[in-house]
């Protein structure tokens, strides 16, 4: 126990108290114990003094972690002392000794006891911290020869220890010492003892390269932390063969051992290296002095690039031609390829930020993988492949140009290689492009930066375009090199790719639109691992978010339009100029793409790639004008000055090739030796020489390079075919063997020319990147060459960088705006439908028909959502197709899992899908359709388009239907309909389809119908109550498309169904708490839909959907309304409309009865929902079924009678709607009992209205009546219910002229009871109003007939003469004035102004044609007159007769135009003999016919003058009446009035009697009608007569007037007319007469006639007499002069009465006498 006990204090005391005694202590007391003590005695010795060194050590008091390299060991000659031994031991070759060794550099390594900076070159300095460090290079140094011994286990220490140098916080290894490391960890994993080690040495190394640049990113030794490399994924390409059953998990733990070893003491002062002084350099690792940009690095920066170099390097040997197949060569090149893959996998944003380490990319890493590409390595490839998904996803914005070039070399060239594919190499693409396509901003990008630029190939379609050729596969009967499973795994991988593209795009757009994560339902096996999507959107944040600010630009969707729009008409322009580029230049310029000068053109032709050369040498060559300037500025465009003539004409003839027509060549040429000339003057004597010398080369070219030639040209047949071409001399014959040598043996060609033909290049997008030649020349080498093999090629591709990196194409575009994803989906979306489509139609995989669907699913996401319809409808049809539900018997696994898929798209985009649900809700219509089937249950159609007996019947007899799940039925013709099939487009499946099914295929429709059990209705329903989730625009589209899809359903001729108009009650009972506008929306189009069908001629059908809307109504109207809301009417507004438009009784009476049930059970709720009610009854009213008008009317008087006050609660607008419904029952032809009812009910409104009966007042009566009411927003506060009395007054006021007397009589009443009762509530204005919209309408009969009289008495025979056969009678007439006056009079204060319409009113009674309403006329207006003549005004005297005498005037003339018609009758002679008119009549000579049509027309002139006469008579009646009863003195104003009509009467008489042929014929008439004579002579003599009383009145009671008018003068001229009158009957006349004429003493006696006539005027004549002894004898002495011939005619004249005579006698003896005595 003591023995022990010591032996363990000594243990624990070896090596002192330092820290680093602890450690070196005991290893070196091992290494003493361990080696051979003769053969290495000075290490024994080493060992030992550094023990008992040690031993005195102790850490530095002051600051031990500052002491270097040892930690608390500040002296450097006790460093050097103590750590000599291991140097030594490490030295020694004795794997015992130095595996001590080798753990005790490890743990001062790894517990941080090392610390200093660490560069094999600093050993040539004499400093101590030189000397000390170098000291720790030599340990490394000679820990890595080590790896020689040939121990497995000192390999792994080695390995150890070199990564824990590495890793050490504390350490900075720098320079030729890192390289060191990692070139002796290189040589581990190239020649190591077993695979185990080599795979650590490879991890070693990865983690390493994480490690170094890891602190480049920091720019510090002290990281915060590091990843630690995944050993499997390190053999993902290649070394899974090392793999020696437990190695890959040993090299995992033993990475992590090293990485996860944590320092003992605290971390190093050494955290940022100082960088280089100004001014001073370093070498670098082999000697060569390091360029400028190295100043201002850091150390850490600076180590590296420098290792980050060498790998590329390392990368870019190629074996020599002596050992092609130098395995170890290989497998560096590998191991290089892979740790570049791990230092950009693991790249931070130093690397876009910093442009020397980007620049370092360009130069080094894309030139590896450009030399690379060309081996046929699959290992290589597959890391070169994963090499540029890093470039891709981390530096595409700094590696624009070098990206456009690589993807299409190594991506697209193999993915476009359908027929002759590596399967491997292709499938390592695919892989790439799967990982791509997760990256949805890299998709986006891609596109943005390529396909929308013109200088750029369009990698994106290209992309799409490939995939699409890969999954569809080999074209059939081409000849390829693929297995079938191959090429099934392919279209796999592919259609998979598409998925993701379209998917990443969802995304992307889900991101901008913040619309979030997708929609729960879908499954998270479609969603991106969390590890990967975070990876990609880390990477592309901050790709993007750097890249930004060094050479990347924003940019919206329209700038990006444009550009995409400026590329397409571009490529099309070099398309259309391949074919013939005449079109091609004349597009160009008209869409001004190409400038319209000869340089531009010449410019454009030059630098654009895509152009086939021969087009341009084509063009070049042309005669006409444009094309031949434009040929001379494309050869001034190029600078030939100092070059060599063959040189010259090589780089000119680089960019197109010679035309074959000779006269091209020579236009060519020409100008080509006059531009050499003018560059270079002193080469010839004239551009003659350089023309024929350039001629004789380009044959010198053909003839030596075709091999068709044969025999071919010397150089002397050369020199000789051009002796004396210059003016005459010889060229030197030196230079033109010179020039042969050159052309022979480098032949000219043109750029685009390599080893492959014309007709083997790539395709257009190669050409416009001018890359067919560098894809030819990489892709067709099979084995490693060395560099100058493709010197060239490497040269010239570089040359493309930098020319690309000066064009807009290494501008970075950086879009956030989705609509970018427009022009996307315009680009992929018809391949992306073409792959789905054809490998869900020809695959019946599960994972390709499941990837297919989510494609469409994912499509129609994007393409909903961004509104592009077309694509969207696209989608969702194919989709909807590949269901088969129109086609079941056909139908498979795949089709059900689309009639899912098509459920989670209607679930997913409900809100985007717009016409496309009416898609889906026919796939959900059929699916339905085919359920019901499978369970036996009866086909709507036996419940439809039948009568209820034959609907009860099927009924019964469908109820035992048998489950088709169970047995067949072959004589179900539905079922026999469904197995038939039809199109998708089909309305009815089956329909047009004949002939029997047979059993097996009903066992197969019944089998499929067992698969879409899988579907359960949840799912089908669940769409429809998911669609209270939509919003507002969607829920409306969903409802049209619904609707659209039920229409379809029940007008299907065979099978009409009810399922989705049963499912539009569902939704719109789920949607009836919607706000309203969006609500009203749904219900517009519902609204239209149930008015269709409810005018649908399939009863059945009809009396279904109305009563859905009566179910729905029902359920809307338990909802309460707020006041001044139209909702309630708009939901019923169907009801209103069918009831209007329906031929169907039965469907009218339905809606009758339903709108009754409604009303009554819903009355608390009804408001606006009152005027759909009343219109309703108002159609029903005027329905042609008693029935309906009755039952209609029984509700509409419940209404009135006990819910009045619900009509008006909040609406009082709907008062109106009432009563316009009542008013139509008033009108109702089947009772008369229903219009009375419905009049009183108009009066019991009135009542109400009158009481205040409406609750509310609203603004908003706009909308109920189109009466035109003029002012009445001018009204008073009265009017306040205006609105309401017009409608109601104006309904009684048409119902006046009702054919029913009854109810005439009673509007009548009721009307004016109404005014007359509540009249005082209405103001002067609306008085008015009332006046013209009411009261004169009832009237208007009488202003009818009055108008008649005036205008339409020009055609007698037309017109009837039954003319007195009124709608109105007698009675009605006489009520109407009566009422019409009581009114007026009752409120004429008000109605003032009315007075002179009023007595037009009565004025044209008067004129009536008709005695009743002449006589009820007259009387109306005296009374009218005599009632309110004490408040007349004088103004309003003169409204009544001014009205009279319009009556009297208006007349007129259409009087006289009646009489005209008198002219062109004949009528026929009394007088003429009885036998002459009977041989008439024998010889046909009278028209009978004609004489009929005369005497009727003559008869009705008759009638009307008899009526005329009357009227006329009864005004001046009037006028007479109305004058006396005025009591005032009239003024002048009035005066003038009544002369006028006075005298227009007595005129108008005067010249009827004047007119004797008509007086003639109207005589015969009346004889031969057996009629009395018009009393024309009375007419004439009454109206003369109350003429002279009138102004005889005047004359005596209002002399002032009388005077002021000279009425006496006016008296006295009428006495004189009426003299001269009555002396023309007598047969004397005093006008005309000579004055000293000689006078006959006889005469002739008078007739029978003429005596009548003088006796009837006697009365007047006496008048005259009379009036003229009245006045005074001065007064009438001055008129005895021009009366005294008349007096002395009468003298002479024979008079019928002695009367006469007397009266003449006194008139002498009391006037003439005294004055001839005077004389």
């Amino acid at each position: 126990m003591s023995t022990s006990s010591s032996i363990h204090q000594q243990q624990q005391t070896l090596g002192g108290p330092s820290r680093c005694g602890r450690v070196l202590g005991p290893s070196l007391d091992k290494i003493i114990k361990n080696v051979a003590w003769r053969k290495h005695s000075q290490l024994v010795s080493a060992c030992k003094s550094a023990v008992d060194k040690l031993e005195s050590l102790s850490d530095s008091s002051s600051d031990p972690a500052s002491c270097t390299p040892l930690y608390g060991i500040s002296s450097l000659h006790d460093t050097d002392f103590v750590l000599q031994p291991l140097v030594m031991a490490l030295d020694s070759g004795a794997p015992k000794v130095v595996e001590p060794a080798l753990d005790c550099a490890y743990r001062l390594f790894s517990l941080g006891l090392i610390r200093c900076e660490i560069d094999r070159f600093t050993s040539t300095t004499t400093t101590d911290d030189a000397t000390a460090t170098s000291l720790i290079s030599r340990l490394i140094d000679s820990a890595c020869s080590c790896t020689s011994l040939g121990d497995e286990a000192v390999e792994l220490a080695v390995l150890r220890l070199l990564l824990s140098a590495v890793r050490s916080p504390c350490v900075l290894i720098r320079g030729d010492c890192l390289v060191h490391i990692v070139r002796s960890c290189y040589n581990v994993y190239l020649g190591g003892l077993n695979g185990t080690n080599q795979i650590c040495a490879k991890s070693v190394l990865a983690q390493m390269m994480v490690i170094v640049f890891s602190r480049v990113e920091h720019n510090s030794t002290l990281i915060p932390s590091f990843r630690t490399v995944s050993v499997a994924q390190l053999l993902e390409f290649t070394d899974r063969n090392l793999n020696e059953g437990s190695s890959i998990h040993f090299a995992q733990n033993f990475i992590a051992d090293i990485v996860e070893a944590k320092e003992a003491l605290p971390p190093s002062p050494i955290q940022n290296a100082n960088p280089f002084p100004q001014g001073k350099t370093s070498e670098s690792a082999n000697g060569e002095q390091l360029n400028s940009d190295l100043i201002g690095y850091s150390k850490i920066t600076e180590d590296g690039f420098m290792l980050y170099k060498n790998i590329c390097k390392l990368s870019m040997k190629f074996s020599s031609q002596e050992h092609q197949d130098d395995q170890i060569l290989l497998r560096g090149k590998i191991l290089s390829l892979e740790l570049l893959k791990v230092i950009m996998d693991n790249a931070g944003p130093i690397w876009r930020t910093n442009e020397r380490f980007l620049n370092a990319i360009k130069q080094y890493l894309c030139l590896s993988l450009l030399k690379n590409s060309a081996l046929s390595v699959m290992t290589i490839f597959q890391l070169l492949c994963s090499i540029f998904q890093s470039l891709l996803s981390k530096f595409r914005s700094g590696l624009k140009s070098e990206i456009g070039i690589f993807f299409p070399m190594l991506i697209l060239r193999v993915l476009e290689n359908v027929l002759q594919p590596s399967f491997l190499q292709k499938m390592t693409v695919l892989s790439l492009l799967e990982k791509v396509s997760q990256d949805s901003q890299l998709i986006i990008d891609i596109f943005v930066n390529y396909d929308c630029d013109v200088d750029a190939p369009n990698i994106f379609e290209r992309t799409v375009n490939g995939l699409l050729k890969t999954a569809l596969g080999p074209p059939p009967g081409s000849a390829t090199v693929l297995a079938p499973v191959q090429d099934i795994t392919f279209r796999l991988e592919s259609v998979k790719c598409l998925v993701k593209i379209i998917k990443s795009m969802g995304l992307w757009m889900d991101l901008q639109l913040k619309v979030g994560e997708l929609n729960s339902s879908v499954s998270e096996n479609e969603i991106l691992s969390e590890n990967s999507a975070t990876v990609c959107e880390e990477v592309n944040l901050a790709d993007n978010e750097l890249h930004s600010e060094v050479n990347s630009e924003f940019s919206d969707a329209a700038t990006v339009e444009q550009r995409r729009a400026y590329k397409l008409e571009i490529q099309k322009g070099v398309s259309l100029f391949n074919r013939k580029p005449s079109k091609g230049i004349e597009f160009l310029l008209s869409t001004q793409k190409v400038g319209s000068s000869p340089e531009e053109v010449a410019s454009f032709l030059k630098n654009t790639s895509g152009l086939n050369e021969t087009m341009i040498g084509d063009y070049l060559g042309e005669r006409e004008d444009f094309p031949l300037k434009v040929m001379h500025a494309y050869v001034d465009s190029f600078n030939l000055e100092g070059m060599d003539f063959g040189e010259a004409i090589r780089f000119f003839l680089r960019g197109f090739r010679l035309p074959g027509e000779a006269q091209k060549i020579d236009r060519i040429m020409e100008k080509f030796a006059e531009r050499y000339c003018k560059c270079n003057p002193n080469s010839f004597t004239s551009a003659d020489t350089a023309y024929v010398l350039a001629y004789s080369v380009i044959m010198l070219n053909t003839d030596a390079h075709n091999t068709m030639v044969k025999d071919k040209m010397t150089k002397a047949d050369f020199v000789r075919n051009n002796r004396g071409i210059d003016g005459g001399k010889d060229l030197p014959e030196e230079y033109l063997g010179m020039l042969y040598d050159k052309i022979v043996k480098n032949e000219i060609k043109m750029n685009a020319e390599s080893s492959v033909t014309q007709s083997r290049q790539g395709n257009s997008l190669n050409k416009l990147l001018g890359l067919d030649s560098i894809l030819n020349l990489v892709w067709k080498q099979t084995e490693e060459k060395p560099m100058g093999a493709n010197g060239f090629l490497i040269r010239h591709i570089q040359e493309q960088f930098k020319a690309k990196s000066g064009k807009s194409e290494s501008i970075y575009y950086a879009v956030s705006d989705p609509a970018i994803l427009r022009f996307m989906v315009e680009v992929c979306w018809g391949p992306m439908i073409a792959a789905f489509s054809v490998t869900l139609d020809q695959s019946d995989d599960k994972e390709a028909t499941s990837q297919c669907l989510q494609g469409f699913r994912h499509a129609v996401h994007v393409t909903a959502v961004m509104g592009m319809q077309t694509q969207r409808d696209a989608f969702v049809t194919s989709v909807a197709k590949f269901t088969y539900l129109h086609c079941a018997a056909d139908m498979k696994q795949k089709n059900v899992d689309a009639v899912k898929a098509i459920i989670s798209i209607a679930i997913e985009c409900g809100n985007h899908l717009e016409e496309s649900w009416e898609h889906v809700l026919t796939c959900l219509s059929r699916f339905e359709h085919l359920q019901l089937l499978g369970e036996g249950a009866p086909s709507d159609a036996s419940f439809l388009g039948t009568t209820n007996a034959e609907t009860d019947e099927k009924a019964l007899k469908s109820a035992g239907f048998p489950s088709l799940k169970k047995k067949g039925n072959l004589q179900n013709p539905a079922v026999v309909a469904v197995v038939r099939g039809g199109s998708y487009d089909s309305t009815s499946i089956g329909a047009n389809s004949l002939g029997l099914v047979t059993t097996e295929q009903i066992n197969n429709f019944i089998a499929n119908l067992n698969l879409l059990e899988q579907i359960g209705r949840f799912e089908l329903n669940h769409i429809f109550a998911h669609s209270q989730r939509l919003n507002s625009e969607a829920i409306v589209a969903f409802v049209r498309a619904l609707c659209k899809v039920s229409m379809s359903e029940l007008q299907s001729p065979t099978d009409p169904r009810v399922f989705s108009l049963t499912k539009i009650v569902e939704v719109a009972h789920y949607n009836m708490n919607r706000i309203r506008l969006v609500w009203s929306r749904i219900w517009s189009v519902l609204s239209d839909f149930f008015v269709s069908v409810g005018l649908s001629e399939n009863l059945s059908v009809a009396i279904f959907v109305m009563d859905s809307l009566r179910q729905l109504s029902m359920k809307f109207l338990e909802r309460e309304e707020l006041a001044n809301y139209n909702f309630q009417n708009e939901f019923l507004k169907p009801f209103v409309i069918v009831m209007q438009r329906s031929n169907s009784a039965e469907i009218r009476e339905l809606i009758v009865r339903c709108v009754s049930h409604m009303v009554l059970s819903r009355v608390n709720n009804v408001k606006s929902g009152w005027k759909s009610v009343f219109m309703v009854f108002t159609a029903a009213a005027a329905d042609e079924r008693k029935n309906i008008v009755l039952l209609a009317f029984q509700t509409m008087e419940k209404i009135v009678r006990e819910y009045f006050s619900y009509i008006t609660e909040t609406e009082t607008v709907t008062f109106t709607d009432c009563v316009k419904c009542l008013i139509t029952f008033t009108n109702s032809r089947f009772n008369s009992d229903v219009s009375l009812n419905a009049i009183a009910f108009l009066r019991f409104c009135a009542v109400k209205l009158a009481d205040g009966g409406l609750v509310c007042d609203d603004e908003g009566k706009d909308d109920s009546s189109s009466i035109p009411i003029r002012d009445i927003n001018n009204s008073t506060d009265k009017d306040d219910n205006a609105f309401f009395w017009i409608p109601l007054l104006l309904g009684l006021s048409k119902l006046t002229s009702d054919p029913r007397s009854a109810i005439r009589r009673s509007a009548l009443e009721v009307l004016f009871n109404i005014l007359k009762d509540h009249g005082s509530l209405f103001s002067r204005v609306f008085w008015t109003s009332l006046f013209k919209t009411v009261i004169f309408p009832i009237f208007s009969s009488i202003y009818k007939q009055k108008t008649d009289l005036k205008d339409d008495e020009s055609s007698p025979s037309s017109r009837s003469l039954q003319l007195d056969g009124s709608t109105w009678d007698k009675d009605t007439s006489a009520l109407a004035a009566e009422f019409l006056v009581d009114l007026f009079v009752g409120f004429f204060n008000v109605v003032r102004s009315e007075l002179r319409s009023v007595v037009s009113i009565l004025a044209a009674f008067i004129m009536s044609p008709v005695q009743g309403p002449a006589k009820t006329g007259v009387a109306a207006l005296r009374r009218l007159v005599s009632d309110i003549r004490s408040r007349l005004k004088e103004e309003d005297w003169q409204d009544v007769f001014f009205a009279l005498k319009e009556a009297a005037s208006s007349s007129l003339p259409g009087f006289l135009k009646l009489l005209s018609t008198m002219d062109s009758i004949k009528v026929p002679d009394l007088t003429q003999d009885y036998a002459d008119m009977e041989m008439s009549c024998s010889l046909g000579l009278i028209n009978d016919d004609s004489e009929d049509d005369n005497l009727q027309a003559t008869a009705y002139v008759v009638s009307r003058m008899k009526s005329h006469i009357t009227a006329q008579l009864l005004i001046i009646q009037v006028a007479s009446d109305l004058h006396k009863m005025h009591s005032q003195p009239l003024s002048v104003p009035t005066m003038n009035i009544l002369i006028e009509i006075f005298s227009l009467v007595a005129t108008h008489a005067h010249e009827l009697n004047s007119n004797r042929v008509l007086q003639l014929k109207l005589q015969r008439v009346c004889s031969i009608l057996e009629v009395s004579d018009p009393p024309m002579v009375h007419f004439d003599n009454e109206s003369y007569q109350n003429y002279l009383n009138f102004l005889s009145d005047l004359l005596a009671y209002n002399p002032a007037v009388c005077e002021e008018k000279n009425i006496e003068r006016q008296l006295v001229s009428v006495c004189e007319k009426v003299l001269q009158i009555y002396l023309e009957c007598a047969g004397e006349s005093v006008q005309g007469k000579p004055v000293n004429a000689h006078v006959c003493h006889w005469s002739l006696p008078l007739g029978s006639a003429k005596k009548e006539e003088l006796a009837a005027r006697t009365p007047l004549v006496l008048s005259v007499f009379r009036i003229l002894s009245g006045l005074e004898r001065d007064c009438l002495g001055r008129y005895i002069p021009q009366l005294f011939p008349i007096l002395v005619d009468f003298v002479r004249s024979e008079h019928s009465s002695g009367e006469v005579q007397k009266v003449l006698s006194n008139i002498f003896e009391s006037f003439i006498g005294p004055l001839i005595i005077k004389w």
